[in-house]
């Protein structure tokens, strides 16, 4: 049987990064995300690596979107075997005294609802596959609370980490193990925002971490790998922390 990976957000940074490693071990790979021009770039890196993809355009805050999706998908596909909701970002920055009711929920829809629509649809084809496993995408943020005006993001991030340990729980009688990785700052179109406004900032982000440096898309997309194959098959319910010793510091 096929090895079948499906993961959100898959047109670029971590995603699309992520999308190569797994690519590489032999998946392949359902991919998503809502800019057609970044899938088709994204496209055909993977096909220029010999990667087998099949790109789905919804928005993983839409439940609609995500359910109409997943007919699709269901009626070409019997099962997956890794779910990687890597969908996620973080929107802005506003304090909780000024931050706008609109801005609140779309934070929490990108970070927090994404995860349980996509993996709500994913649970049946999960079902079906071999040694199943979902990766969910917590942040260094579930942990520090986040920088000034990321508040919100943080708490979505933080709901992340409880969300993946109660799947955990639920879904092992169906042999699916759940875990999540918390990247630190990765230097990725994530981080472009503060780069252009204001690169002295951006690079002083490196003196918070242990290790003087920022992390690679590819640094993470490794812990995932490892996260999904065989040599961690004994391992759910788990959040790697995937920072250069940010925590430290």
């Amino acid at each position: 049987m096929e090895k079948i990976a499906l993961i959100t957000g898959a047109t670029g940074g971590i995603g699309l990064a992520t999308a190569k490693k797994l690519g590489q071990s032999g998946y392949k790979l359902i991919i998503n995300g809502i800019d057609d021009e970044a899938a088709k770039k994204a496209e055909a890196e993977l096909n220029e690596l010999g990667i087998q993809n099949d790109y789905y355009h919804f928005d993983v805050t839409n439940e609609e979107e995500v359910k109409a999706a997943f007919a699709k998908i269901s009626s070409k596909y019997n099962h997956i075997d890794v779910l990687v909701n890597n969908a996620g970002g973080l929107g802005g920055r506003h304090t909780f005294e000024d931050m706008p009711t609109e801005f609140y929920r779309k934070v929490l829809a990108l970070n927090l609802d994404s995860v349980f629509y996509v993996t709500r649809a994913s649970i049946p084809l999960l079902k079906n596959g071999a040694n199943a496993s979902i990766i969910n995408f917590s942040s260094n943020a579930g942990w520090n609370a986040g920088g000034p005006g990321a508040g919100v993001y943080a708490t979505a991030k933080c709901a992340i980490i409880t969300l993946t340990r109660a799947l955990a729980k639920e879904l092992v009688k169906y042999n699916i193990r759940v875990n999540g990785v918390a990247p630190g700052t990765i230097d990725t179109p994530f981080h472009q925002a503060t780069k252009d406004a204001n690169p002295a900032l951006f690079e002083s982000f490196k003196n918070n971490i242990l290790m003087k440096r920022l992390g690679q898309a590819s640094e993470v997309a490794s812990v995932i790998d490892f996260l999904v194959s065989d040599a961690a098959s004994f391992i759910t319910g788990e959040i790697i922390q995937v920072n250069g010793g940010q925590d430290f510091l």
